[in-house]
């Protein structure tokens, strides 16, 4: 059998194509089939069918909240690390002497969120993060109109930890994200899963989407 996808001889895009995540929650929905499969069990002689079944069900609902625990758990890292860099970088910008302006709502807006209650919550987490990366630029536009401040030790402590805490906050994204990729793909595992998942009204989750300004900054051109 001939490979269904061919380099040499299919459609290449030579212009490439640009990725972006679409923010849309996709709700979980079960058939008649489904719904047939999910009460025939009752009346399976002798009912041991459906005991066993309410037990599966059971335990898969008990999965799911352990899940949405562990998803609570890492946006919560990331929370963790947005608010350090929120330190590191307003004491920078104390000690280059007001020449950066820091927004001073980003630790009203990141209090927002860190109970996980609000439904707009990774939206608001992206928010600060996007206002972080535009205070950093600033802080090194500082320092490329004064080079007397790269001799500052304090500054280039506080630069470097900056800069290890965005390293952080990249890795802890990729663990929510391979936590909302698990829920995903759970919530439409049949059978015993999706029905769940369907009775709750559960939804696909969407993973850390990047701002636009950060991604054109990354396609520009450095050197």
């Amino acid at each position: 059998m001939a490979n269904e996808l061919n380099e040499l001889s299919d459609e290449t895009m030579e212009g490439g194509r640009d990725i972006k995540v679409i923010a849309k929650q996709l709700p979980v929905k079960i058939g008649v089939g489904s719904k047939i499969f999910d009460v025939i069990w009752w009346f399976l002689p002798p009912l041991i069918g459906g005991i066993i079944w309410a037990i599966i069900k059971a335990n898969r609902r008990s999965y799911f909240k352990r899940l949405e625990q562990k998803l609570q758990h890492d946006a919560s890292q990331i929370d963790n690390y947005l608010e350090q860099r929120v330190q590191i970088l307003k004491n920078c910008a104390k000690l280059v002497d007001k020449a950066v302006n820091f927004d001073k709502d980003t630790f009203t807006t990141l209090a927002a969120y860190r109970g996980g209650t609000s439904p707009d919550a990774e939206a608001k987490r992206n928010e600060v993060a996007k206002s972080l990366s535009e205070i950093g630029r600033s802080i090194n536009i500082a320092f490329e109109n004064y080079p007397d401040l790269r001799a500052h030790q304090e500054i280039a402590d506080a630069m470097q930890q900056n800069s290890y805490l965005q390293r952080e906050i990249t890795a802890a994204r990729e663990v929510y994200n391979d936590t909302v990729n698990q829920w995903n793909g759970d919530i439409f595992a049949w059978p015993a899963k999706q029905i769940v998942a369907a009775k709750q009204g559960y939804t696909t989750r969407i993973p850390f989407i990047l701002d636009e300004e950060t991604k054109a900054a990354a396609r520009g051109d450095f050197f």
